[in-house]
């Protein structure tokens, strides 16, 4: 066996530490134990379950489905000529991944104090696991989503952006960094006041309706009501990969950039609150 100097392995674990620290060469160094904990994560959420994974496809199917038929047929709302189906199937892709890229980092430390009271580890590889998983239904829910864009198309009903496409990847970058900031704010605050964690649900389920997920953002009245959604951050992003896929979406650059600003500065924020809860969130959780 070869020598190994002292050197080879020093880590100095200590509470004491900058409120803005990312330590992402450490991170780097635990990619295995990410690779874990987005697996346990996709895992376990099927075990047990009679239909496993197929229910990645057959929850947004059947929402889409009800959604098409409450607001499309019943409402009236319109698509921007895109066949009714596809218009839901699409948008429940991309809401759920931001969705529950939040409500999965905003239980970060409640459902994980057992793992992070008994070994060191950079707490950051939770939520970006978190964010990977998510990642992973997003994929699977796309193939069906392609599925009837590719029917669609050969019916002429439908002419995706293909050059866009090459936005969608940084779009999920741009979800998945604004739901893990709220979340890891949320997975924060949670460890001292409990009931946050039940109003997360409720918050999402109202933020849906502040985004055009239900609806185009072209049907909504020039004014306040728009540039209120425009100001959304979810909402560019939404747009933006809606427009790759289904070739219909509305969105301004100048939107775009502040989309990118209010992320960064969520995230950013997030991660400085992490820092410092982490350090003593044992003794509260």
């Amino acid at each position: 066996m070869a020598d190994m100097t002292q050197s080879d392995y020093h880590i100095h674990i200590s509470s004491q530490h900058r409120w803005f620290q990312l330590n992402l060469k450490e991170v780097w160094q635990y990619r295995d134990l990410i690779y874990l904990f987005t697996k346990r994560s996709f895992v376990v959420s099927y075990k047990q379950t009679v239909l496993g994974p197929a229910w990645i496809f057959l929850t947004p199917l059947f929402s889409s489905i009800v959604q098409a038929f409450v607001f499309g047929e019943i409402a009236g709302i319109e698509t921007d000529g895109v066949p009714v189906l596809l218009f839901y199937l699409c948008s429940n892709a991309i809401w759920t991944f931001f969705s529950t890229c939040l409500i999965n980092n905003a239980n970060t430390f409640t459902e994980n104090a057992y793992v992070f009271g008994k070994v060191y580890f950079p707490r950051l590889t939770m939520p970006i696991s978190n964010i990977l998983s998510c990642a992973i239904r997003f994929g699977i829910q796309m193939i069906l989503v392609l599925l009837f864009m590719v029917y669609f198309l050969i019916q002429g009903q439908v002419a995706p952006h293909w050059a866009a496409w090459l936005l969608i990847p940084l779009e999920l970058v741009h979800l998945g960094v604004l739901g893990m900031g709220f979340g890891i704010i949320v997975s924060s605050m949670t460890t001292k006041y409990r009931d946050l964690g039940v109003l997360v649900g409720f918050g999402v389920s109202l933020w849906m309706y502040l985004t055009p997920i239900v609806y185009p953002l072209s049907i909504a009245a020039e004014g306040w009501m728009k540039t209120l959604l425009m100001l959304n951050p979810v909402t560019i992003p939404v747009e933006i990969i809606r427009y790759a896929v289904v070739g219909k979406g509305t969105f301004l650059w100048g939107y775009y950039g502040l989309s990118w600003l209010l992320t960064l500065a969520v995230a950013l924020l997030g991660i400085m609150i992490f820092n410092k809860v982490e350090r003593t969130f044992m003794d509260t959780v």
